[in-house]
């Protein structure tokens, strides 16, 4: 303990400066975990979170009560992460390499910059630029070629069309962090290739993509913790929570947020938020255990 406080009073400006970091994550992150109690309380609004009497794990059976309901939506939230995830991933990679390696550089940063744009718009606004797509009636799609396709009651098409928005929203703002590498790679390397004969191709194959290897680990391994979580916007708003395409698009996120609206039963949200993250928790330490024996320099811990 004394070597700690000498060490702390040694290293107090770093202290200070980490400090107001430190309180947002304690108070947001960790003080509100508290209320994962009411998982396991029936929770009353008169008696608050602590006076509520304990019910078990009666809202975990809540949550397994529909079987069928239950594993269409995981199979659902697991399906789109890998959808989302593996085509993101190679489409940021693409598109990093693709500005990094353009001749024009001042026109380059301003495509980055309005790549980056979607990400700010609400799927409150996307919902409509959306719908002026594919709606029946008035749609650009329907009205330009000709066809009468019903989107909103087509539940097989939604993967492709969630897939599109996802990663029109998205991707442009994911290369970020791949550019960031990118622009970190020593140029000589390159120089060093070109004298050798090796082409543009052969370059970012035996140099960039290399370098980019362990950011990719990193996105990987941060993002299988949330492999049970979805985007709620995304699901609930683009789709206007359309009944006849649940099939296909309801994941756990957008199940829960209907329960809320029907029966305003906290205990069961704080059960499936539970849920999800010890799911979450134990993919992650799975997977970063098996990136530990595989490549130790590209673990998280």
């Amino acid at each position: 303990m004394k070597a700690f406080l000498q060490n702390t009073w040694k290293h107090r400006a770093h202290v200070v400066m980490a400090l107001p970091v430190f309180l947002i994550l304690f108070f947001i992150m960790y003080v509100p975990m508290a209320g994962l109690t009411m998982a396991f309380k029936d929770y009353d609004f008169t008696k608050g979170i602590w006076g509520s009497p304990w019910c078990g794990l009666e809202n975990f059976k809540f949550l397994l009560a529909s079987k069928s309901i239950f594993l269409n939506m995981t199979k659902n939230t697991i399906m789109y992460y890998i959808i989302f995830t593996a085509v993101g991933t190679f489409l940021n990679i693409v598109l990093a390499i693709a500005i990094d390696q353009f001749v024009f550089k001042k026109m380059a940063k301003a495509m980055q910059t309005i790549m980056i744009i979607p990400v700010f718009i609400s799927y409150a606004a996307v919902q409509f630029i959306v719908y002026a797509f594919i709606s029946t009636d008035t749609g650009i799609l329907n009205n330009t070629f000709g066809i009468s396709t019903r989107f909103y009651s087509t539940a097989s098409l939604w993967p492709l069309i969630l897939t599109i928005v996802k990663i029109w929203n998205s991707v442009g703002y994911g290369s970020v962090l791949y550019m960031s590498v990118l622009a970190g790679i020593d140029t000589e390397l390159y120089e060093a290739a070109q004298i050798d004969g090796a082409n543009k191709w052969k370059q970012i194959w035996h140099i960039t993509l290399p370098a980019l290897i362990p950011m990719i680990t990193v996105m990987l391994l941060l993002s299988v913790g949330n492999i049970m979580r979805s985007d709620t916007g995304l699901f609930y708003q683009v789709t206007r929570n359309s009944g006849q395409l649940y099939s296909t698009t309801q994941v756990i996120d957008s199940y829960v947020l209907n329960a809320i609206f029907k029966s305003s039963n906290f205990g069961f949200t704080a059960a499936t938020s539970f849920f999800q993250s010890v799911v979450g928790l134990l993919l992650m330490l799975l997977s970063n255990g098996l990136v530990r024996k595989i490549a130790p320099e590209n673990a998280l811990f």
